[in-house]
């Protein structure tokens, strides 16, 4: 063990405990905070990305991330549907999104942009510490993106009812009853009204419908990349397949202060099934705490916004180009809770990896970039970063979330995101 990798772990626990706990603004914040350090830690522990689901498929054959990632979706929709069923969906803040030419753009963009910088808007966080060179350029592109889509997010007529200036109701092409009282989506309860259970019954069998064509289709396509002799898998898949199943064989009592023990606990990977129940679990609970779902990508609009600032351009001038409040260029930066999650993130990232003992070896291991690195990653941060502006979220904000919240929308993007990142990884394959 790397015992002073795992001494330097617990430390950073026990500060940003103690730190989160004296310094942050409200109780509300805190838990904001430990949902980030979750999420990026189990992100990391699992091996788990929302961009290898079409990477990895179309590179290697191999399909168990998307399965993966389709099993986690129905299991969060069931443990949402807990709290939905018998309250009012419309005082949580579901996003249930609308469906347009928008969110289509949006999410074929973001499946191409993916392809370059090899992550998402929730990787980039944990790749910032995991891969710092790839992940710094990548984030700081995509709020680049992100800050210049602000403005059609805001006010474009093609994705927006004309006449209204700042609100988030935009133009959708089916619509709801309680999706219309949300941001004017299609929300699946809606259409089951007739099942006895307030339309929830049939709302998780459509889900569940709609993960199995994900989950047989994945299945088909890996099975046809063996027929053919083109699938490789994925190392890292195989590597943790084996490290999760090795038996132990040694036969010594069990003792709880132990290196064995503390392997088991901190070392050993998660397999992405144990990975992707903890992050469902979290997203269950931050939707109960908070009333509305997982979102990251917004902020890093307000970053970039942030960092012209040193250069002199005025809080006013963002917001006028934005549509945005004043306030949120200049607030403490720790005073929004999406900005605190995301911090979370990667803090659960770095004790991950210590604790682990594998943190100099992973943030060394892509440290050098290439010209050509440098300015693909950047490509894929800008359409990645335009691309949530259109579809009015990331992989989480529009795929994830909206998903778990019954949302058509969710789908809609799911299509266009695999469609992208095909897309994406043919041209890849050109240039690269």
């Amino acid at each position: 063990m790397k015992k002073g990798q795992n001494l330097l772990g617990l430390i950073v626990i026990i500060l940003t405990l103690i730190m989160g706990k004296t310094m942050l603004g409200s109780s509300m914040l805190f838990f904001r905070l430990l949902a980030g350090i979750g999420f990026g830690y189990a992100l990391t522990r699992a091996f788990m990305g929302f961009a290898g689901s079409v990477n990895r498929a179309y590179n290697t054959g191999s399909t168990k991330l998307m399965r993966i990632l389709a099993y986690m979706f129905l299991g969060t929709s069931i443990l949402s549907a807990a709290f939905l069923y018998n309250a009012d969906a419309s005082s949580y803040d579901l996003w249930v999104n609308q469906v347009n030419s928008g969110l289509i753009l949006g999410g074929i963009m973001f499946g191409f942009g993916m392809t370059f910088s090899v992550c998402c808007a929730s990787g980039v966080l944990t790749d910032v510490v995991t891969g710092f060179s790839r992940g710094f350029i990548t984030l700081i592109f995509f709020g680049m993106g992100v800050f210049l889509g602000f403005p059609f997010q805001r006010a474009a007529t093609w994705v927006k009812d004309a006449g209204i200036p700042t609100d988030w109701i935009r133009k959708s092409w089916f619509t709801s009853e309680t999706g219309a009282k949300l941001y004017n989506g299609v929300y699946f309860p809606d259409l089951f009204k007739w099942d006895g259970l307030d339309g929830y019954l049939g709302a998780v069998l459509l889900t569940s419908f709609l993960c199995g064509i994900v989950v047989y289709l994945s299945k088909k396509y890996e099975s046809s990349r063996k027929i053919s002799g083109t699938f490789t898998g994925v190392p890292s898949e195989i590597e943790q397949v084996k490290i999760v199943t090795q038996k132990d064989e040694s036969n010594k009592e069990f003792k709880l202060l132990s290196e064995e023990t503390y392997v088991k606990l901190f070392v050993k990977p998660w397999s992405m099934g144990v990975g992707a129940a903890v992050i469902a679990v979290i997203f269950t609970l931050l939707m109960g705490v908070t009333k509305a779902g997982w979102g990251a990508s917004t902020p890093y609009g307000w970053w970039f916004g942030r960092f012209l600032m040193v250069f002199g351009v005025s809080p006013e001038s963002l917001s006028n180009f934005t549509n945005f409040p004043v306030k949120l260029y200049t607030m403490p930066f720790f005073n929004h809770p999406i900005n605190v999650q995301n911090v979370g993130i990667m803090v659960g990232t770095v004790i991950c990896l210590l604790l682990a003992g594998t943190f100099k070896s992973v943030v060394t291991s892509e440290i050098k970039v290439t010209p050509k690195q440098v300015a693909l990653y950047a490509m894929g941060g800008i359409l990645m970063g335009l691309g949530t502006r259109l579809a009015n979220g990331c992989n989480v904000g529009a795929l994830y979330t909206p998903i778990a919240n019954f949302s058509l929308s969710g789908w809609v993007f799911f299509a266009a995101l695999v469609g992208g990142g095909i897309l994406g990884n043919r041209v890849a394959v050109k240039i690269k």
